[in-house]
């Protein structure tokens, strides 16, 4: 078994700290950041609601938010959908949905609402609909002529004042997406490919859409009834080789913030989809990690991911009361904090006073960042419990643990149960970027060895040779056409043959089909 990782390095071996890291990994965390109020504007995790784990391509699966470590004057937000990507997922590789309207909302001033709204909307575009492929060939830009599905999108900034739309403003037009990374044969430098797809806006702000690395780290384990009531298997982390679809956005502080003097701004992410009357209807909402996954009881699932923060007071009892640390304490007898959790209320609905609570706050589901303090030179995973106040719950880092943080304020950190539990997940698999927008890059679909006998390298396109072009092209007297042609006059020869047999057959039975 995996021992658990306290905050200080040294390795825990004891029952409450396994069984409690254990279950951070995939639900006890999310108590604790899922304590957030329920509302209209955070959904929480990976296939958390019934109804919206049927469409993955409106699913958020986790937001970010925090001041960029190389430019703080600026906030990053990073906000992903689509769970599970497999990476070798074709031929039809993941993309944003083109009836959807992806957003991004910002709470300047603590009242529930947003000020803001950044709505990115998608179209798709297809160069060759005779071909099965993604691409047709190597891809070397975003615009090659051989990567045949591609998409762009638009941004547009939305000032709202009590929900009233008070102006619209186009920042972005046709911004090209990075593609799924197919593979080194299609993608040969995809490092490339993610550069060219970071997009400069007026006013200071960046912005990326494009596949990238599931930059969440845990262990999920925990949905078999709370690690199989034996805590094996603690330690792995069940989304590493997975892929996402990424939305980031880079802004200027001033842009976000009410003002120097009150820097705390509230952050979630929606989607909302396209119905057959031309509607569109929120299907999904996140703004904390796990608490539309743990918190929320299946009969408030599909609710939460319709509704919104100012309401989220009629989802209050799921957080003082959550269900999570009352199952543990049934399967291993570790007695749960006493209700009601105000604690968690305090800390996750209305920021930590004297750090990122807004004055005159309202409770809701936001994940609230304070803009006015600098980066860390040196993060620690934990954040605020570990004397680092730039990391979770002031907004979340990429690298932050917030399995580990919030198990432990959810079993009673602050309430006087000191502890120093986690999941023995401690970092991501892949290293993340330095600079904007600092994702990892995501797994290629070639990621296995090669096959006995083989080596890199090939040209794949000379392989594929003329076989894509429309019948009846000029080949230039290409041997290799011949063959294609020679060895597809024999296959219909075969198949007319084998028909003519058949229809025999079938006369001499004497049997209608």
């Amino acid at each position: 078994m995996t021992p658990l990782i306290s905050r200080s390095g040294a390795g825990r071996m004891g029952l409450v700290t396994l069984i409690c890291g254990a279950l951070a990994a995939g639900g006890l965390a999310a108590a604790g950041v899922a304590t957030l109020e329920p509302g209209a504007a955070s959904a929480s995790s990976h296939r958390e609601a019934p109804l919206i784990s049927g469409t993955p391509q409106y699913d958020n699966t986790d937001v970010y938010a925090f001041v960029s470590p190389d430019k703080p004057d600026t906030t990053t937000i990073v906000a992903n959908w689509i769970p599970f990507e497999e990476p070798a997922g074709g031929p039809n590789f993941y993309t944003f949905a083109d009836d959807a309207q992806y957003d991004i909302h910002i709470d300047s001033n603590g009242d529930a609402q947003g000020e803001l709204l950044f709505r990115y909307t998608f179209r798709t575009h297809r160069k060759n609909g005779n071909t099965f492929l993604y691409n047709t060939g190597p891809v070397t830009s975003l615009d090659d002529p051989d990567l045949n599905i591609t998409q762009t999108y638009d941004i547009d900034l939305i000032r709202l004042k009590n929900q009233h739309v008070m102006s619209r403003t186009k920042l972005a037009d046709d911004v090209p997406v990075a593609p799924s990374n197919v593979g080194k044969a299609s993608m040969p430098d995809y490092a490339k490919l993610r550069h060219q797809a970071v997009h400069r806006t007026a006013g200071g702000a960046q912005t990326f859409a494009g596949q990238a690395d599931d930059p969440f780290f845990l262990d999920l384990r925990v949905f078999d009834l709370l690690y199989g009531g034996n805590l094996s298997e603690v330690g792995n982390d069940t989304l590493k080789g997975y892929n996402v679809n990424t939305i980031a956005l880079q802004v200027p502080n001033d842009l976000i913030r009410e003002s120097a003097q009150q820097p705390v701004v509230g952050i979630w992410s929606t989607t909302q989809r396209r119905n057959a009357q031309g509607y569109y209807t929120q299907v999904s909402r996140l703004g904390n990690p796990l608490v539309n996954e743990v918190v929320n009881p299946q009969k408030d699932k599909d609710k939460f991911n319709a509704s919104a923060p100012w309401n989220d007071a009629q989802f209050l009892k799921n957080v003082t009361g959550p269900e999570l640390p009352r199952l543990i304490e049934a399967i291993y007898k570790i007695k749960a904090p006493a209700e009601p959790r105000n604690d968690l209320v305090d800390v996750f609905l209305k920021g930590v006073k004297g750090l990122n609570q807004p004055p005159h706050v309202r409770p809701a589901e936001e994940l609230r960042l304070n803009t006015s303090i600098k980066p860390s030179m040196h993060p620690k995973r934990l954040g605020v419990l570990d004397g680092d106040n730039a990391g979770f719950p002031n907004g979340r880092r990429l690298t932050d643990d917030v399995i580990d943080a919030s198990l432990q304020v959810v079993e009673g950190e602050l309430v006087g149960s000191k502890n120093d539990l986690g999941d023995a997940v401690d970092a991501n698999d892949k290293k993340f970027e330095k600079s904007f927008p600092y994702v990892a890059e995501p797994t290629s679909g070639s990621r296995g060895p090669l096959a006995k006998g083989t080596t890199g390298g090939a040209d794949v396109r000379s392989q594929i040779g003329d076989a894509l072009k429309p019948a009846g092209s000029s080949s230039g007297g290409s041997g290799d056409t011949v063959l294609i042609a020679g060895s597809a006059a024999s296959g219909a020869a075969g198949i007319l043959l084998v028909g003519t047999a058949l229809a025999w057959w079938r006369r001499r039975m004497q049997r209608p089909y």
